[in-house]
Protein backbone atom coordinates (compact mmCIF):
# COMPACT_ATOMS: atom_id res chain seq x y z
CA UNK A 1 0.00 0.00 0.00
CA UNK A 2 1.63 3.53 -0.86
CA UNK A 3 2.46 6.04 1.85
CA UNK A 4 0.04 8.21 0.79
CA UNK A 5 -3.47 5.87 1.17
CA UNK A 6 -2.16 4.99 4.28
CA UNK A 7 -2.11 8.20 5.94
CA UNK A 8 -5.62 8.42 4.23
CA UNK A 9 -7.10 5.72 6.11
CA UNK A 10 -5.88 7.02 9.39
CA UNK A 11 -7.55 10.22 8.97
CA UNK A 12 -4.47 12.05 6.93
CA UNK A 13 -2.65 12.00 10.29
CA UNK A 14 0.16 9.27 11.37
CA UNK A 15 3.29 8.59 13.31
CA UNK A 16 6.06 7.91 11.12
CA UNK A 17 6.46 4.02 12.82
CA UNK A 18 2.39 3.47 11.58
CA UNK A 19 3.64 4.58 7.88
CA UNK A 20 7.02 2.77 8.15
CA UNK A 21 5.04 -0.51 9.33
CA UNK A 22 2.49 -0.13 6.54
CA UNK A 23 4.99 0.51 4.13
CA UNK A 24 8.70 1.03 4.01
CA UNK A 25 11.10 3.70 5.43
CA UNK A 26 12.23 4.21 2.14
CA UNK A 27 8.79 4.74 0.84
CA UNK A 28 8.04 7.22 3.69
CA UNK A 29 11.37 9.59 2.90
CA UNK A 30 10.02 9.47 -0.45
CA UNK A 31 6.83 10.38 0.45
CA UNK A 32 8.36 13.49 2.24
CA UNK A 33 10.66 14.70 0.05
CA UNK A 34 7.75 14.76 -2.87
CA UNK A 35 5.45 16.54 -0.41
CA UNK A 36 2.50 13.41 -0.12
CA UNK A 37 2.98 14.07 3.40
CA UNK A 38 4.69 16.64 5.94
CA UNK A 39 6.16 16.52 8.92
CA UNK A 40 4.21 18.16 12.05
CA UNK A 41 6.14 17.73 14.99
CA UNK A 42 8.93 14.90 15.82
CA UNK A 43 7.60 11.55 14.32
CA UNK A 44 4.56 12.70 13.85
CA UNK A 45 3.07 13.31 10.19
CA UNK A 46 0.05 14.77 8.47
CA UNK A 47 -1.05 15.05 4.59
CA UNK A 48 -0.67 18.33 3.54
CA UNK A 49 -4.94 19.19 2.73
CA UNK A 50 -5.88 18.26 6.03
CA UNK A 51 -7.15 21.18 8.01
CA UNK A 52 -5.43 23.64 10.71
CA UNK A 53 -7.27 22.38 13.60
CA UNK A 54 -6.25 18.78 13.27
CA UNK A 55 -2.57 19.47 12.64
CA UNK A 56 -2.29 21.39 15.49
CA UNK A 57 -4.00 18.91 17.87
CA UNK A 58 -2.33 15.97 16.66
CA UNK A 59 1.22 18.19 16.66
CA UNK A 60 0.45 19.01 20.22
CA UNK A 61 -0.79 15.09 20.99
CA UNK A 62 -4.60 16.21 22.03
CA UNK A 63 -7.46 15.62 20.49
CA UNK A 64 -10.01 18.08 19.42
CA UNK A 65 -12.93 19.49 21.69
CA UNK A 66 -16.39 21.35 21.64
CA UNK A 67 -16.79 23.68 19.30
CA UNK A 68 -13.79 22.15 17.08
CA UNK A 69 -14.73 18.67 17.15
CA UNK A 70 -17.93 19.80 16.05
CA UNK A 71 -16.54 21.21 12.98
CA UNK A 72 -14.20 18.37 12.56
CA UNK A 73 -17.36 16.16 12.47
CA UNK A 74 -19.02 18.31 9.69
CA UNK A 75 -21.77 20.37 12.20
CA UNK A 76 -21.70 24.48 11.64
CA UNK A 77 -20.93 26.40 14.82
CA UNK A 78 -22.21 29.69 15.15
CA UNK A 79 -18.88 30.97 14.93
CA UNK A 80 -15.00 29.84 14.10
CA UNK A 81 -12.61 29.28 16.96
CA UNK A 82 -9.73 31.68 16.76
CA UNK A 83 -7.61 29.00 18.08
CA UNK A 84 -8.85 25.43 18.08
CA UNK A 85 -10.05 23.76 21.55
CA UNK A 86 -7.87 20.94 22.39
CA UNK A 87 -8.14 18.46 25.20
CA UNK A 88 -5.28 17.11 27.19
CA UNK A 89 -5.66 13.88 30.34
CA UNK A 90 -5.92 15.90 33.30
CA UNK A 91 -2.20 14.84 34.56
CA UNK A 92 -0.19 15.36 31.69
CA UNK A 93 2.37 18.19 31.27
CA UNK A 94 1.58 20.78 28.41
CA UNK A 95 4.44 23.24 27.64
CA UNK A 96 3.68 26.46 27.57
CA UNK A 97 4.64 26.76 23.70
CA UNK A 98 1.71 24.18 23.23
CA UNK A 99 -0.99 26.03 25.26
CA UNK A 100 -0.56 29.28 23.22
CA UNK A 101 -1.77 27.22 19.81
CA UNK A 102 -4.68 26.29 21.76
CA UNK A 103 -7.61 26.63 24.23
CA UNK A 104 -7.14 23.76 26.72
CA UNK A 105 -9.05 21.59 28.03
CA UNK A 106 -8.83 18.57 30.77
CA UNK A 107 -10.16 15.33 30.38
CA UNK A 108 -9.48 11.66 30.89
CA UNK A 109 -10.36 9.86 27.90
CA UNK A 110 -11.03 6.52 27.42
CA UNK A 111 -10.90 4.69 23.74
CA UNK A 112 -15.00 4.77 23.16
CA UNK A 113 -14.55 8.79 23.98
CA UNK A 114 -12.46 9.59 20.87
CA UNK A 115 -12.87 9.45 17.22
CA UNK A 116 -9.61 10.14 15.17
CA UNK A 117 -8.19 13.36 16.18
CA UNK A 118 -11.45 14.48 17.76
CA UNK A 119 -13.68 13.79 20.61
CA UNK A 120 -16.81 11.11 19.54
CA UNK A 121 -19.43 12.74 18.04
CA UNK A 122 -21.52 11.59 21.20
CA UNK A 123 -19.02 13.40 23.20
CA UNK A 124 -18.82 15.91 21.42
CA UNK A 125 -22.35 17.18 21.35
CA UNK A 126 -22.92 15.95 25.35
CA UNK A 127 -19.98 18.20 26.11
CA UNK A 128 -21.05 21.60 23.71
CA UNK A 129 -24.70 21.32 25.53
CA UNK A 130 -23.28 21.52 29.00
CA UNK A 131 -20.26 23.98 28.47
CA UNK A 132 -20.91 26.55 25.49
CA UNK A 133 -23.51 29.35 25.54
CA UNK A 134 -27.05 28.42 24.92
CA UNK A 135 -27.21 29.91 21.51
CA UNK A 136 -23.55 28.29 20.11
CA UNK A 137 -25.29 24.83 22.12
CA UNK A 138 -28.32 25.01 20.29
CA UNK A 139 -26.73 26.09 16.85
CA UNK A 140 -24.52 22.68 16.70
CA UNK A 141 -27.71 20.81 18.15
CA UNK A 142 -29.62 21.56 15.43
CA UNK A 143 -26.65 20.90 12.81
CA UNK A 144 -25.73 17.69 14.06
CA UNK A 145 -29.87 17.27 13.68
CA UNK A 146 -29.31 17.67 10.18
CA UNK A 147 -26.75 15.15 9.92
CA UNK A 148 -28.55 12.54 10.82
CA UNK A 149 -27.47 12.32 14.14
CA UNK A 150 -30.78 12.20 16.07
CA UNK A 151 -29.95 8.58 17.70
CA UNK A 152 -27.01 10.52 19.24
CA UNK A 153 -28.51 13.06 20.22
CA UNK A 154 -31.20 11.44 22.02
CA UNK A 155 -28.74 9.36 23.66
CA UNK A 156 -26.96 12.31 25.15
CA UNK A 157 -30.16 13.75 26.06
CA UNK A 158 -31.65 10.31 27.91
CA UNK A 159 -28.44 9.76 29.58
CA UNK A 160 -26.45 12.82 30.62
CA UNK A 161 -26.21 12.87 33.99
CA UNK A 162 -24.32 15.21 37.08
CA UNK A 163 -24.21 19.08 36.82
CA UNK A 164 -25.18 21.07 33.85
CA UNK A 165 -27.75 17.81 33.16
CA UNK A 166 -30.54 20.07 32.79
CA UNK A 167 -29.30 22.21 30.31
CA UNK A 168 -28.20 19.55 28.45
CA UNK A 169 -31.64 18.26 28.21
CA UNK A 170 -33.14 21.78 27.50
CA UNK A 171 -31.13 22.45 24.81
CA UNK A 172 -31.41 18.84 23.27
CA UNK A 173 -35.07 18.73 23.42
CA UNK A 174 -35.05 22.10 21.53
CA UNK A 175 -33.08 21.16 18.83
CA UNK A 176 -34.97 21.39 15.45
CA UNK A 177 -32.96 19.74 12.29
CA UNK A 178 -35.25 21.95 10.57
CA UNK A 179 -33.04 25.18 11.53
CA UNK A 180 -31.58 25.84 8.17
CA UNK A 181 -28.06 27.39 8.87
CA UNK A 182 -26.32 29.05 12.16
CA UNK A 183 -28.03 32.49 11.49
CA UNK A 184 -31.83 30.98 12.20
CA UNK A 185 -30.87 28.94 15.12
CA UNK A 186 -29.16 31.66 16.99
CA UNK A 187 -32.43 33.56 16.28
CA UNK A 188 -34.43 31.19 17.64
CA UNK A 189 -32.47 30.68 20.57
CA UNK A 190 -33.26 34.20 21.15
CA UNK A 191 -37.14 33.98 20.81
CA UNK A 192 -36.64 31.03 23.38
CA UNK A 193 -36.40 33.77 25.83
CA UNK A 194 -39.22 35.51 25.07
CA UNK A 195 -42.19 33.63 27.16
CA UNK A 196 -45.10 32.76 25.60
CA UNK A 197 -43.55 32.86 21.72
CA UNK A 198 -43.58 29.74 20.55
CA UNK A 199 -41.65 29.79 16.65
CA UNK A 200 -41.04 26.92 14.45
CA UNK A 201 -38.88 26.90 11.83
CA UNK A 202 -39.51 26.64 8.02
CA UNK A 203 -43.29 26.65 8.37
CA UNK A 204 -45.07 26.49 4.93
CA UNK A 205 -47.26 29.67 5.24
CA UNK A 206 -50.59 29.58 1.65
CA UNK A 207 -52.98 31.48 0.62
CA UNK A 208 -55.07 31.97 -2.56
CA UNK A 209 -52.38 35.41 -3.33
CA UNK A 210 -48.66 33.66 -1.51
CA UNK A 211 -47.11 30.95 -1.39
CA UNK A 212 -43.95 31.38 1.74
CA UNK A 213 -41.47 29.33 4.02
CA UNK A 214 -40.42 31.66 6.39
CA UNK A 215 -37.21 30.57 9.00
CA UNK A 216 -39.01 31.59 11.91
CA UNK A 217 -43.58 31.33 12.40
CA UNK A 218 -45.14 31.17 15.72
CA UNK A 219 -49.13 31.12 14.39
CA UNK A 220 -50.75 31.32 16.94
CA UNK A 221 -49.66 34.70 17.29
CA UNK A 222 -49.67 35.36 13.41
CA UNK A 223 -45.86 36.11 14.10
CA UNK A 224 -43.20 35.76 10.68
CA UNK A 225 -39.45 36.17 11.66
CA UNK A 226 -36.77 36.46 9.17
CA UNK A 227 -33.23 36.34 9.15
CA UNK A 228 -32.40 38.48 6.06
CA UNK A 229 -28.73 38.48 4.59
CA UNK A 230 -27.64 40.34 1.37
CA UNK A 231 -26.43 37.01 -0.18
CA UNK A 232 -29.33 35.09 -0.16
CA UNK A 233 -31.82 37.21 -2.44
CA UNK A 234 -29.07 36.99 -4.94
CA UNK A 235 -30.00 39.36 -7.74
CA UNK A 236 -33.31 41.57 -8.18
CA UNK A 237 -35.64 39.01 -9.23
CA UNK A 238 -35.15 37.29 -5.83
CA UNK A 239 -35.22 40.40 -3.93
CA UNK A 240 -38.52 41.97 -5.63
CA UNK A 241 -40.14 38.49 -4.77
CA UNK A 242 -39.33 38.58 -1.02
CA UNK A 243 -40.59 41.88 -0.81
CA UNK A 244 -43.99 41.11 -2.49
CA UNK A 245 -44.14 38.35 -0.16
CA UNK A 246 -43.66 40.15 3.05
CA UNK A 247 -46.04 42.60 1.75
CA UNK A 248 -49.17 39.74 1.01
CA UNK A 249 -47.93 38.50 4.69
CA UNK A 250 -48.85 41.40 6.34
CA UNK A 251 -52.05 42.27 4.35
CA UNK A 252 -52.94 38.76 5.22
CA UNK A 253 -52.56 39.55 9.04
CA UNK A 254 -49.36 38.13 9.68
CA UNK A 255 -46.40 40.35 11.51
CA UNK A 256 -43.16 40.19 9.83
CA UNK A 257 -40.34 41.14 11.40
CA UNK A 258 -36.62 41.42 9.66
CA UNK A 259 -33.26 40.82 11.20
CA UNK A 260 -29.96 41.51 10.21
CA UNK A 261 -26.82 38.73 10.40
CA UNK A 262 -25.40 41.71 12.76
CA UNK A 263 -28.01 42.79 14.64
CA UNK A 264 -28.86 38.60 15.73
CA UNK A 265 -24.62 37.83 16.18
CA UNK A 266 -23.85 41.29 18.05
CA UNK A 267 -27.10 42.79 19.42
CA UNK A 268 -29.57 39.92 20.78
CA UNK A 269 -30.40 42.02 23.56
CA UNK A 270 -31.76 44.51 21.36
CA UNK A 271 -33.39 41.39 19.07
CA UNK A 272 -35.23 40.36 22.21
CA UNK A 273 -36.71 43.38 23.07
CA UNK A 274 -37.75 44.23 19.68
CA UNK A 275 -39.96 41.06 20.03
CA UNK A 276 -41.21 41.11 23.02
CA UNK A 277 -42.14 45.01 21.95
CA UNK A 278 -44.23 43.50 19.17
CA UNK A 279 -46.14 41.10 21.14
CA UNK A 280 -46.20 43.08 24.15
CA UNK A 281 -43.88 41.58 26.78
CA UNK A 282 -41.75 42.82 29.20
CA UNK A 283 -38.61 42.70 28.33
CA UNK A 284 -37.18 42.62 31.86
CA UNK A 285 -39.33 39.33 32.77
CA UNK A 286 -37.35 37.05 35.00
CA UNK A 287 -38.20 34.42 32.83
CA UNK A 288 -35.34 35.09 30.61
CA UNK A 289 -33.14 33.58 32.73
CA UNK A 290 -33.64 29.80 31.30
CA UNK A 291 -31.96 31.24 27.80
CA UNK A 292 -29.18 33.71 28.67
CA UNK A 293 -27.07 35.50 25.65
CA UNK A 294 -24.78 37.71 25.67
CA UNK A 295 -25.62 41.75 25.26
Amino acid sequence: MEVGEVIRRSGGLATRAELIRATSRAEVDAALRSGAVVVLSHGRYARPDVDAASTTAYRVNGRLALTSAALHHGWEVKAQPDRPHVVFPRNRNVPRAWREQVVLHRADLGPDDVTGIATSRELTLLQCLRSLPDDEALTIADSALRHGEDVTLRRVVAQVRGAGSAKVRRIGRAADARAANPFESVTRAICLQVPGLDVTPQVVLSADHYWACPDLVDRERRLVIECESYEWHGDRKGFLKDVRRYTLLSADGWTVLRFTWDDVMFRPTWVREVICRTIGVDARTEAFAAWPVAA
